[in-house]
C-alpha cells in the first residue's frame, strides 16, 4: 500500500513528546496540510525531562518546549489546534482516565486520520512512546463506542484509519519527495533538543545545520527505497477501525 491518504480533511497526531510528530510523520503532515487538510497534534507530556544538563530550569524547560512544538506546526503550515495533556516526561501511562483524555480529544476534534507511535516495536527503550502509542489505540476504540465516557457529553466518532510510526512491519507509505525541507524547517524550531534528538552542538554553525537536513534527507530516501520511491515517511497502516 502506499500513497492512499493524498488528501485527508482533518489528521490528529498523538505523540508523547514535542518533537516526536516532526521526526516521525513531519514531511507528511507538511505534504497534506498544504493540500488543505487541517492537522491537529496532541501531545502527551511535558517534555520536562528532555535535557543532558542536570541544573536545568525544569519549568523553564516545559515552557520552552511548547513555543517550539508551536512553532514547529506553524512551520508545517498546520492550520489545526496544538493540544498538552501535561503528563511528566517519562512518566506516562496508558491507564483508563488517559484513555478517557485522548479519547475526549478524538471526539472533540473528529480526525479521519489518526497517526501516532506503535506500541508493539520490540526492544523500545522510552516508555512514553509505548503508551503514547497504547493510548492512541485503545482511545480510538473509546471515542468510536457510545458506552465509553458518556460523562464527555460528545458524539462518537470513528476515524477512517490509523497509521502508526516506528513500526517494524510498515505497509504503508507517504511519498514526501520535496517536502523534506519542511520537515527538516520545523525540527529546527525544536532548539531546546539541538544538544540530544538533533546531534547539532553549535546552532549557529551553517555546516551543522546542514548536515543536520542532509541526515533527515538521508533517513527519508532509507525508508522510501523498499517502496519504490525517492522519498518517504512509512506506517503501519490500520484502516479497520
Amino acid at each position: 500500500m502506499k500513497n492512499s491518504f493524498l488528501k485527508p480533511q482533518s489528521a490528529l497526531v498523538i505523540v508523547a513528546h514535542p518533537d516526536d510528530a516532526e521526526f516521525q510523520c513531519g514531511a507528511t503532515l507538511a505534504k497534506w496540510a498544504a493540500g488543505g487538510t487541517v492537522v491537529h497534534h496532541l501531545v502527551c507530556t511535558d517534555g520536562s525531562k528532555g535535557t543532558w544538563n542536570p541544573h536545568a530550569d525544569q519549568v523553564a524547560l516545559i515552557a520552552t518546549r511548547k513555543a517550539e512544538q508551536k512553532a514547529a506546526a506553524r512551520k508545517l503550515s498546520s492550520q489545526g489546534s496544538v493540544t498538552f495533556l501535561d503528563q511528566v516526561d517519562g512518566e506516562l501511562q496508558s491507564d483508563l482516565a488517559m484513555r478517557s483524555e485522548v479519547a475526549r480529544v478524538i471526539r472533540q476534534l473528529r480526525p479521519q486520520i489518526i497517526i501516532g507511535h506503535d506500541p508493539w516495536t520490540r526492544y523500545r527503550l522510552h516508555p512514553d512512546h509505548r503508551h503514547a502509542g497504547l493510548l492512541a489505540v485503545e482511545a480510538i476504540v473509546a471515542a468510536r463506542d457510545p458506552f465509553f465516557f458518556p460523562e464527555h457529553g460528545l458524539e462518537p466518532h470513528r476515524p477512517d484509519a490509523l497509521l502508526l510510526f516506528e513500526a517494524e512491519e510498515p505497509d504503508h507509505a507517504e511519498d514526501v519527495k520535496g517536502w523534506e525541507s519542511a520537515k527538516a524547517s520545523a525540527l529546527l524550531e525544536h532548539r531546546s533538543q539541538f544538544e540530544t534528538t538533533h546531534r547539532i552542538q553549535d546552532a549557529n554553525d551553517p555546516a551543522e545545520i546542514k548536515a543536520f537536513e542532509s541526515r533527515i534527507r538521508a533517513e527519508l530516501e532509507r525508508l522510501a527505497e523498499p517502496f519504490g520511491l525517492d522519498s518517504a515517511e512509512v506506517f503501519k497502516a490500520i484502516t479497520d477501525l
